[in-house]
């Protein structure tokens, strides 16, 4: 009886531990991180973001304070382990900003893959990527279909918000309009001032133009990779000039509901590690696979 009672309150410690786990990952301690990768089911997410100008009024980071801010309001909704803020990313464009961190290609690419394998060698199966960073689209795509390069014992998914038409009327309507607002706009000022309100300053947008220059117009039909500065040289896109926090509380928490069931989804998912499982096995042998 007395080892009956003692496995009970046991059970009850650490059902108290468990509830009160923390999901960031640098609060957690060794022996919490065990707990942590079974209670999240072995899923993490990893937001990604820059250093870099966000026009003369938002703070370099903007982007890791954004992508890391969506992912502990969902975490918080939906346990899920949170990795710490990720810089390493894609900004040659913005090389010529004061305070930019542009790594090499080969920089980034070789620390987000040992990242990845790092997360999958510590238990983690499902890694979530959430990327606060537009000029990221086109490097993760690639990075993502360079999985299948190599065998692999975990899913990469990467989490694509869509923005509701609606909640973007309400929160135009509450801010402003903005031609432009592809970079530091006041869609993006308005979500950073509902997160950090005093590293955002509105009244310095007019010091610098976010108007599109539009100088390849020349080129129609054609890309070239100096695209966002012949555009955009001043690394401001837009006039976040009329930015508000409510209309940045409802853009977040429009993503963070989104969010929180695409964590629910992939924990739930069995179709992308058996394909991906199938796909490895197959490309193995290519010359066994049914035609």
């Amino acid at each position: 009886m007395k080892y009956f009672l003692s496995a009970a309150v046991l059970l009850i410690v650490l059902n108290a531990q468990a509830q009160n786990l923390p999901f960031r990952m640098e609060e957690l301690s060794a022996p919490e991180f065990i707990t942590a990768v079974e209670k999240s089911s072995k899923t993490v997410i990893l937001p990604i973001g820059v250093f870099e100008k966000h026009g003369p009024h938002m703070p370099l980071g903007t982007d890791l304070y954004t992508a890391r801010e969506i992912a502990l309001r969902a975490a918080e909704k939906e346990y899920t382990v949170v990795f710490p803020w990720y810089y390493f990313s894609q900004i040659n464009e913005a090389r010529h900003q004061p305070g930019t961190i542009a790594y090499s290609p080969e920089i980034i690419w070789k620390v987000l893959q040992e990242t990845l394998d790092e997360l999958s060698r510590n238990g983690f199966k499902k890694i979530i990527i959430i990327n606060g960073h537009g000029g990221n689209n086109a490097f993760l795509n690639y990075f993502g279909m360079a999985q299948l390069s190599e065998k692999r014992d975990y899913a990469l998914y990467w989490f694509q918000p869509t923005y509701d038409p609606e909640v973007i009327k309400k929160a135009e309507a509450l801010s402003q309009h903005d031609q432009y607002a592809q970079h530091a706009g006041n869609t993006e000022t308005s979500t950073l001032k509902a997160i950090v309100p005093d590293l955002v300053h509105p009244e310095k947008t007019g010091q610098q133009s976010g108007m599109d220059l539009d100088r390849l117009k020349n080129l129609p039909n054609v890309y070239s990779g100096i695209w966002w500065y012949a555009r955009y040289p001043n690394h401001y896109s837009g006039d976040g000039s009329k930015a508000s926090a409510r209309a940045g509380e409802l853009i977040l928490n429009s993503v963070v509901e989104q969010f929180v069931k695409g964590i629910q989804d992939i924990k739930a998912d069995k179709n992308v590690p058996e394909l991906q499982n199938q796909f490895f096995k197959e490309a193995e042998n290519p010359l066994e696979t049914k035609q």
